[in-house]
């Protein structure tokens, strides 16, 4: 049966899969990255756990993978296939398409971001399917975001479009790693909210899930420090709109699954910034951590296509 090899690889764990031509999983398998051991173990780790896919196709599938798409973190040179620089893996130009290209035979190999290749995702098969323009934000221990038009994501001239969680908010908010201060992901991230509600509460162990339940109990402190999150998650959501005017709005990551506790505020939140800008339909991502795995096959296929009609 034809199919491609999925990999999507975080900090700490990698999810794959054997990606029928429909989209249909075939097999899914899940890894430690081994992080611990260093960047070049990871990537070891890698090459390692696609070479057993492919093998496990060849196995049960009766034929080898014929692609190979790879979802990587951090920053990310898609045109050249390398990994270029990973904080949380350690790795720095990685050249992970030709690596793996060679440790699976000679197939080809698409390689994206992480969070792009989740969008690509989200908004083919999943909620924002059948929209021209969307644009997915992952409410993680930061915030990212992906710019979709027509079927593909926007990655920018130099591979940065969509960094929404940079946006600076409130000047005179926290500083942000990235050298500003009061960026989205300082004030509106699972990682702020995190903290924030551990400063509030005096739990230094709360999170943001501890918050969004001791909102839905009518904890005082819960709530302001859930809706101060919201408001500046509105207002970097109404700049991005007023910007690319999507037609769908994906919220994704860890907050987004508080559900209704973050969507009824922050619907109402939207709504009430806007005044020329056109509302977009404001949904929950739909394919959860698989995502990013889901929208590496994505990207195999579509080198394939690409191939074929070359």
């Amino acid at each position: 049966m034809k199919h491609v090899i999925a990999l999507d690889v975080g900090g700490t764990g990698m999810k794959a899969a054997l990606v029928g031509a429909d989209g249909t999983l075939l097999y899914e398998a899940r890894r430690a990255t081994g992080r611990e051991r260093g960047p070049d173990a990871v990537v070891e780790s890698v090459l390692a756990f696609a070479a057993d896919l492919r093998a496990y196709g060849q196995e049960h599938l009766g034929e080898s993978a014929l692609a190979a798409g790879v979802a990587v973190p951090g920053i990310v040179d898609a045109e050249n296939g390398i990994a270029v620089y990973a904080a949380n893996l350690g790795w720095r130009d990685v050249p992970m398409r030709r690596l793996l290209g060679e440790r699976l035979g000679g197939v080809p190999v698409a390689l994206g971001h992480d969070v792009r290749t989740g969008g690509l995702a989200e908004g083919r098969i999943g909620a924002g399917k059948g929209a021209d323009r969307f644009l997915f934000v992952p409410l993680g221990t930061g915030i990212a975001g992906a710019i979709g038009i027509a079927g593909t994501i926007e990655a920018g001239a130099h591979g940065y479009a969509g960094e929404i969680g940079h946006i600076v908010i409130r000047p005179d908010g926290p500083d942000c790693p990235c050298g500003q201060r009061g960026c989205l992901e300082t004030l509106a991230s699972a990682g702020a909210v995190s903290r924030a509600w551990a400063a509030a509460s005096g739990d230094p162990d709360a999170d943001a899930a501890d918050c969004a339940k001791a909102v839905e109990s009518g904890d005082p402190k819960a709530v302001a420090v859930w809706l101060n999150a919201v408001d500046a998650l509105a207002a970097g959501l109404v700049t991005a709109l007023t910007l690319l005017d999507p037609r769908t709005l994906i919220i994704g990551g860890g907050l987004a699954e508080a559900g209704e506790t973050l969507f009824t505020p922050l619907r109402a939140a939207v709504e009430e910034r806007v005044t020329f800008q056109k509302l977009p339909h404001i949904a929950p991502a739909a394919l959860g951590d698989t995502a990013g795995c889901l929208g590496a096959g994505l990207l195999a296929w579509d080198l394939l296509s690409t191939e074929v009609s070359a």
